[in-house]
């Protein structure tokens, strides 16, 4: 390591030590003090590691999480940027927390779509895992496929770095690259016989011959055995595979892998996927059936991931949603609710959200209208838009309680008609109600 890498890497420990003495911590602005002084730290700071990047649209967080969790059975030196800082800054405060390693370690990130370009190179990955690829913030992006050639760029960069995708989205396999391939998916199961046409605003397009892809099965979204009648074009052979799912419950999903059974302490079908592309990696590093199974055992929820908070004599279940897909995936958990329950809904417009939002017309609200809905609250940047949506919806006789200031919500919520609430948030909604509910002593 140079001169400059190591009074960089000195300067960040201080002003880490800093931050966890006298604030709640901070990953982001030790990264950046350490890039001010020397810009080209981090490949000073992966050469000891054997680099896993984690990228797509959704499921970053929670697909790194179950990597992480799954190596540590095996090896001894495992570390992640688990605060979810997925930026360049991020990725290096991983790094620096973890300090020198004494031992070839193994680096699981997850890293931003955009921010691929900015650290593949330096990074030099061993592995690329890509979730997913779904309409999110087209203001900055323009269409998934310029999302999808964000991922190819990085994979272009590092020929000799294997690749694993998810094989059930059309755009994953369009491409031919250099490197080494591995798929996953879904097989046909129980649940989506019969299923033939996405439900989806996502493209069902061919990327090869511009033509509509018919489907043997749909998971959700654009996702499922595909094929293009018209160029032969379709799914990949999968390397892994969902087999069978035996339980899709409120809080956990049991399912087989390969025809393995595991159990997931996390619900939904969209978090199956990601357990699918955990294993995946996991068995190429060389663990176990039985301790990938025992890794996914002790998944955590990750925070604004089905997390659950305390609110005085009120349990708040707390989602995150990023886009139509994601959204409707949240809606279709929260349908699974058997008691009687309250809903907000939050929506932001920030950068980090995407300005424009338009897109939660696409939402289906309906999902919701057999639940046990006894008050709606909507809050945030957006509080009209998304409260006049939840009242086209009809979920409940009663107009939508209004709460722009999310102070103000949390003091409602204690109010609540129910003991269960679910709070659905965007964003950087999501990281202002976690704040809120930190400083008044709830997290």
């Amino acid at each position: 390591m140079s001169l400059r890498s190591e009074i960089a890497r000195v300067a960040a420990a201080g002003s880490r030590k800093i931050l966890t003495t006298f604030t709640n911590g901070g990953t982001s602005l030790p990264g950046k003090l350490a890039l001010h002084i020397d810009p080209n730290i981090l490949e000073s700071l992966a050469t000891d590691y054997d680099v896993i990047v984690v990228t797509g649209t959704n499921g970053k967080t929670l697909t790194t999480s179950l990597i992480v969790k799954a190596l540590q059975q095996k090896y001894g030196h495992v570390i992640t940027n688990e605060s979810g800082s997925n930026m360049k800054q991020g990725v290096v405060g991983a790094f620096l927390a973890a300090g020198k390693a004494s031992e070839q370690g193994i680096a699981v990130l997850e890293v931003d779509e955009g921010s691929l370009k900015h650290i593949s190179a330096e990074l030099s990955p061993k592995t690329f895992v890509h979730t997913n690829i779904f309409a999110d913030q087209l203001d900055r992006y323009g269409s998934t496929e310029n999302v999808y050639q964000l991922l190819v760029d990085a994979c272009l960069e590092t020929p000799t770095a294997q690749v694993i995708s998810n094989g059930d989205i059309p755009v994953m396999s369009a491409y031919t690259l250099p490197n080494n391939r591995l798929f996953f998916g879904f097989d046909e199961v129980d649940q989506f016989a019969g299923i033939t046409e996405p439900d989806t605003t996502e493209t069902t397009i061919c990327p090869m011959c511009q033509m509509p892809l018919s489907y043997n099965f749909v998971t959700y979204a654009n996702q499922g055995d595909f094929y293009s009648p018209f160029c032969g074009f379709k799914r990949p052979a999968l390397d892994s595979k969902v087999t069978a799912i035996h339980d899709l419950g409120p809080d956990s999903s049991t399912f087989d892998i390969d025809g393995h059974t595991f159990e997931l302490p996390v619900a939904g079908v969209y978090n199956i996927y990601n357990a699918l592309a955990a294993y995946t990696v996991a068995r190429e590093y060389g663990v176990s059936i039985e301790e990938i199974r025992e890794a996914f055992k002790m998944t955590e929820r990750v925070f604004g991931r089905q997390e659950k908070m305390q609110l005085d004599n009120k349990e708040i279940i707390f989602n995150l949603y990023k886009n139509p897909v994601g959204l409707n995936q949240v809606l279709q958990l929260v349908e699974l609710e058997d008691k009687p329950m309250s809903l907000a809904m939050i929506l932001n417009n920030n950068d980090a959200d995407g300005v424009d939002v338009d897109w939660i017309h696409e939402s289906n609200f309906d999902l919701l209208k057999n639940n046990d809905i006894q008050q709606v609250y909507a809050s945030g940047m957006e509080t009209e838009k998304i409260a006049g949506l939840l009242e086209e919806a009809e979920l409940i006789p009663t107009p939508v309680k209004r709460h722009p200031d999310i102070d103000a919500l949390i003091e409602q919520l204690k109010n609540a008609p129910t003991e269960r609430i679910h709070v659905v948030a965007n964003y950087t909604a999501m990281m202002q109600f976690r704040q809120k509910m930190s400083d008044k002593g709830y997290l």
